[in-house]
């Protein structure tokens, strides 16, 4: 139980890849505090902070439900502050949390550019800057960002600029935390999904029921988290990695039993050739 003891703070973890990820460290002792504003389910989205936080106590682990909305500092504060006072500490933040909206310059609103750089950018830096001091005291102290490798093709910033800078933003935090931490053995990484994940967002907002047949389960995105926090922090930080390749060092070589529906061709991730 490598994970036995270890407190993972995870933003956007009521569902989804967020969950997944808890659901798999649960399994290995960890204890999970569940960051979301789900406290109400959305039959559209599935899942609350509070259903996520059964699951993972039945899955072995222990787990805190905090309502939190990672754009509101206090609340981030207070969240962070029930997590020390629950669990005596905080050994990896995992910043999953994020919105989406595929459109270009005159199809987006201010108010949806306004929310994605808010939670996706913001929330990230917020999240991250309040857990540090924690973070230092942690004997393997990870920061983990779910966002792509940064690529700066033309191609990626047509469709759908705006939330393609608050990506990229996220990759940068990361990639910079790795530089700045790096004197307090604080690794800093980026995790990216090489296909598409079959989760809520995918369902309703790119492409449907089609979409997720072409998608892999958010299994996949959790085994290859676990294997980059199970490495030494002062070695393992500074990556921009691909949920693929994390797997096959590993090991991994038959993904098929992540597919949806085997067989069937799968749909490459954004920011990916």
């Amino acid at each position: 139980m490598e994970f036995a003891g270890k407190t993972i703070f995870i933003t956007g973890a009521s569902r989804g890849i967020g969950k997944a990820i808890a659901l798999k460290l649960a399994a290995h002792g960890a204890n999970i505090v569940v960051v979301a504003k789900s406290v109400n389910e959305n039959p559209k989205l599935g899942g609350t902070i509070y259903s996520a936080a059964d699951e993972i106590t039945a899955a072995g682990g222990k787990a805190l439900a905090v309502p939190c909305d990672v754009r509101d500092e206090e609340q981030v504060i207070h969240a962070i502050q029930q997590a020390i006072t629950i669990f005596d500490g905080i050994d990896v933040v995992i910043n999953n949390a994020s919105a989406i909206s595929l459109t270009n310059t005159l199809q987006t609103e201010m108010k949806r550019y306004d929310l994605m750089h808010d939670i996706n950018v913001r929330g990230t830096f917020l999240v991250t800057k309040h857990c540090i001091p924690f973070l230092k005291k942690s004997s393997n102290p990870h920061i983990l960002t779910m966002s792509p490798p940064l690529d700066m093709q033309p191609k990626w910033f047509a469709a759908s600029l705006p939330y393609t800078i608050s990506k990229y933003n996220m990759s940068m935090l990361a990639l910079g935390w790795a530089a700045e931490l790096k004197k307090d053995g604080i690794a800093a990484n980026s995790l990216w999904p090489a296909t598409t994940i079959a989760t809520a967002a995918v369902k309703n907002l790119l492409g449907g029921e089609l979409m997720v047949a072409h998608s892999r389960k958010p299994e996949i995105v959790a085994d290859a988290a676990f294997h980059i926090l199970s490495q030494p922090a002062v070695t393992c930080t500074g990556n921009h990695f691909i949920d693929e390749d994390v797997l096959k060092q590993a090991g991994i070589t038959d993904f098929e039993p992540y597919a949806i529906t085997p067989g069937v061709p799968l749909q490459k991730d954004l920011f990916l050739d």
